[in-house]
């Protein structure tokens, strides 16, 4: 609620603020143009990027107000991203849209509101954005459920925004070109929650569903066409192929812990890749999502060497295979025995540390972001029980934000007790020492600051075995 409230307020902000150009719906382009502008409040630097397919078409340079404004001589219609280190979020344009766009990075996506020609289009997937965000912090509890009852939540929470996007796609009255957007913003969210649960549900619970699920649980994929080149770099549909593969894969074997099992299960995820998907680009993406997820799970020398020659055999894309074998490199240095690069954190009080100063004793450091409000409370429960258990370890929590008095704002909402909470002072840095990429992350450390496993994850129901 507060998101919209804040949408509401910029909406009415924005007709002061863009004195530079009107925002009038009558605007007026002729046939070859089409206009970008818009306000960045609190920019994080002096430009934005605006790409198409992942391809940067402009370098567009914000004025003395923080404002910008670029004409196109000829803009195709389709999809685009538009990219505020390091935040990213996309726009649509239909022939002739010429669109404002206003924003606070420090509070992106929930800031993000479109005026102009064609903003209708653009505020519904903002706002569904928005639904499928606070949809997604919710669900982490829900893979817990058993299957009447993941059923009965996700199919009501997929009926409520059917009937928002059935009600603004019939007041708006869109082309179909921008249906396959908004209608994949609706479907492939509720889709992806069907295909993590059976993984979800055993690693979290011990329990295999898969004879459980109802005759028509997987129905939803006859209806997919995996080679849609308009979906080929839309978030939600990668998203949910990555999710479909992982689950397809993962049905063939009994565990989803043992290395060498996951070597086989990622190498059949590749495979099928490769025999699914007709679409070079669609498949090189895949493939890419799938080589990320494995360096980041097993850290096998041997394996990830195999891996990586099957990747290199299949992949096309060449601007990808560097970047994902200097991952391949950067895991190998989180391997057990090796010391834990340092970082700088930052206490409550605002007392900046090293955090090689806190490596005295058998650690385990998790991540947490106010973004993930179902998650926070979550994995703090899961470590307050662990610490409990195991005395002879101190829980380390690592928030990822970037603001100091909202992190702290939310600490005196809670009593984590006995868990050290710090912030990283630059996330950047942060993820490239110690590759993080998933909340669900963990490291584990031995009483000397050495590696003991840098990937295990909190919610796995073999979790506490490796707290010896």
């Amino acid at each position: 609620m507060i998101a919209y409230t804040k949408r509401l307020l910029f909406i009415i902000q924005i007709l002061v603020v863009f004195s530079f150009i009107s925002c009038n719906k009558e605007f007026k382009a002729d046939n070859f143009t089409a206009y970008f502008g818009g306000e960045i409040i609190n920019p994080k630097n002096n430009f934005i990027l605006f790409m198409k397919d992942d391809v940067v078409i402009d370098t567009i340079y914000l004025n003395a107000k923080n404002q910008f404004l670029k004409k196109f001589d000829s803009l195709t219609p389709g999809m685009y991203t538009f990219k505020h280190e390091p935040e990213y979020q996309y726009v649509y344009f239909e022939k002739n849209d010429s669109l404002m766009v206003r924003l606070n990075s420090d509070d992106f996506d929930e800031s993000v509101v479109f005026c102009g020609r064609g903003d209708q289009k653009n505020n519904f997937l903002m706002e569904m954005y928005l639904k499928n965000e606070d949809d997604r912090n919710k669900m982490f509890d829900l893979f817990d459920y058993p299957i009447s009852d993941f059923t009965a939540n996700i199919d009501s929470s997929y009926k409520s925004k059917s009937k928002f996007y059935q009600s603004k796609k019939e007041s708006i009255n869109w082309s179909e070109d921008f249906d396959a957007y908004a209608k994949s913003s609706l479907e492939f969210q509720h889709y992806t929650k069907k295909e993590i649960y059976p993984i979800a549900h055993k690693m979290r619970t011990g329990e295999s569903v898969k004879d459980k699920l109802p005759a028509n649980y997987y129905s939803h994929r006859k209806k997919i066409d995996f080679n849609n080149t308009l979906l080929t770099n839309y978030s939600p549909f990668v998203r949910y192929l990555t999710h479909m593969l992982a689950n397809v894969s993962y049905s063939r074997v009994n565990t989803v812990n043992n290395k060498d099992e996951a070597l086989d299960v990622s190498i059949h995820k590749l495979n099928i890749t490769d025999t699914l998907f007709k679409n070079k680009a669609i498949r090189n993406r895949i493939l890419n999502n799938i080589a990320f997820s494995y360096l980041l799970e097993d850290q096998t020398v041997i394996n990830n060497k195999k891996f990586l020659e099957r990747y290199n055999q299949l992949s096309t894309d060449n601007s990808k295979h560097n970047e994902i074998n200097k991952i391949g490199l950067s895991v190998q240095e989180l391997k057990k025995g090796n010391d834990l690069k340092e970082i700088k954190l930052i206490s409550a009080k605002g007392d900046t540390l090293s955090s090689l100063s806190l490596l005295n004793k058998k650690t385990v450091i998790f991540f947490w972001t106010e973004n993930a409000e179902s998650h926070l409370s979550s994995v703090h429960k899961k470590a307050i029980d662990f610490s409990k258990k195991h005395p002879g370890y101190q829980f380390i929590a690592i928030n990822i934000d970037k603001d100091q008095t909202k992190w702290t704002n939310i600490l005196n909402n809670y009593n984590f007790s006995p868990i050290k909470e710090y912030r990283a002072v630059d996330f950047e840095v942060l993820k490239s020492k110690w590759v993080i990429t998933k909340l669900s992350r963990c490291i584990l450390l031995d009483q000397n600051g050495k590696i003991d496993n840098g990937f295990v994850n909190m919610f796995a129901v073999t979790f506490g075995s490796n707290l010896k």
